[in-house]
């Protein structure tokens, strides 16, 4: 038994060098850093925080309006026919449906602030992803890893082993 883990030892610290041989380097880059340092890009996210505000003050006038429109109906309501009641009601309940159908358009996942914000930064972010790409295989980078995010930014094609995972599970 001895001698068994002295000969896994002994082949170990023999194979340990050829590892290292076929190592892919692993480098770290700080995406947060490199935006913050491009002009274009902090420009086009002040443009990005004043199309917001914008957008939202849009928002805030149809909420202010739909809460003034309501606090009226409050108010008169003891007064009004039921007819009068329920032409107020339709009119509060169109302008709160207005103001969530424009808040959605401008502020949803898939929304209009995203596709501006999208349309502004990209290309720089894409800029900035070619130049990693460029550096890694000008390198030999196996793996360029985001510090700020913890994404990887870059991966060597050829150390993607999910074709050969795929083809053993299926023997």
């Amino acid at each position: 038994m001895i001698m068994k883990k002295k000969l896994i030892a002994l082949c170990a610290a023999l194979l340990l060098p050829l590892g290292s041989m076929f190592a892919q380097k692993v480098v770290l880059v700080d995406m947060e850093y490199l935006l913050s340092k491009n002009a274009n890009y902090t420009q086009a996210i002040s443009q990005v925080e004043a199309q917001s505000k914008k957008w939202q003050g849009e928002v805030t006038k149809l909420e202010q309006e739909a809460s003034i429109l309501y606090q009226s109906f409050q108010n008169e309501v003891s007064r009004l026919t039921p007819e009068q009641k329920k032409l107020r009601e339709e009119a509060i309940i169109e302008k709160e449906k207005s103001a969530y159908e424009l808040k959605r358009t401008y502020f949803a996942p898939e929304g209009e602030l995203y596709k501006y914000r999208e349309r502004l930064i990209k290309p720089i972010q894409d800029k900035i992803w070619a130049s990693i790409k460029t550096i890694a295989l000008n390198n030999g980078l196996g793996i360029v890893l985001d510090k700020s995010s913890g994404k990887i930014i870059y991966a060597d094609p050829n150390m993607d082993i999910s074709a050969a995972v795929l083809q053993q599970l299926t023997q």
